[in-house]
């Protein structure tokens, strides 16, 4: 089936990162399709590889483009439906700070917790040739977008608050984050969100359907 232009397609697993993709799409509150492919097989097969060559979800068509990585998914959703609220517009200040934790949830966070998973963080010495320094500045810079509250950008929840908490839910969850007080409230609010929610069953029924 060929999607249609305008529709969004969202190519996905329910094991994987697609559900920060899902999640941002029940916020959004757009219609879309879902396309669920399997590891190592349709994942793999030719007619996905023309869509992500990386051979990975999740990806998301729309408008005759190929979104693909959680955080530019986000990113790209927030700015085409723009009466979902979840960026501020390019001349709002706070603008600033929303892709500051984007791209810090994308670039340093993910790299020092993969690093730290992996056994494979960076000596001492040469912290100052990694973008995350040390996996402890990482951290202590993380609690402070999540602090203040109740979102990122104060009272107004968005798109950061939807990748960079996925980061924290599931470090939280998998034990690759520290149990911080601020990180466990902010993880709290966030699975509280009627959009979460949603996303949660979607996935969790696409599990059960597996097993």
């Amino acid at each position: 089936m060929n999607p249609s232009p305008q529709e969004i397609v969202l190519y996905t697993n329910p094991m994987s990162r697609g559900r920060i993709a899902r999640w941002m799409l029940e916020e959004v509150g757009q219609p879309y399709r879902t396309v669920v492919l399997d590891y190592g097989t349709t994942m793999k097969g030719d007619d996905y590889l023309a869509i992500n060559p990386m051979g990975k979800v999740p990806a998301i068509t729309h408008r005759g483009v190929t979104v693909t990585e959680c955080a530019a998914i986000c990113a790209y959703l927030a700015d085409a439906f723009p009466q979902a609220g979840l960026a501020p517009a390019f001349d709002d200040p706070g603008r600033g700070t929303y892709l500051r934790w984007m791209f810090f949830a994308a670039g340093p966070l993910e790299a020092a917790v993969t690093a730290k998973s992996l056994g494979l963080l960076a000596p001492t010495e040469k912290s100052g040739m990694v973008g995350y320094g040390s996996f402890d500045q990482v951290v202590d810079a993380l609690e402070t977008a999540v602090t203040k509250g109740p979102w990122i950008l104060g009272d107004n929840f968005s798109a950061a608050d939807v990748y960079v908490g996925s980061q924290i839910v599931w470090g939280l969850q998998f034990k690759t984050l520290p149990e911080r007080d601020a990180f466990k409230a902010y993880a709290d609010r966030l699975q509280s969100r009627e959009a979460a929610g949603q996303a949660r069953a979607l996935d969790d029924a696409l599990m059960a359907l597996a097993s």
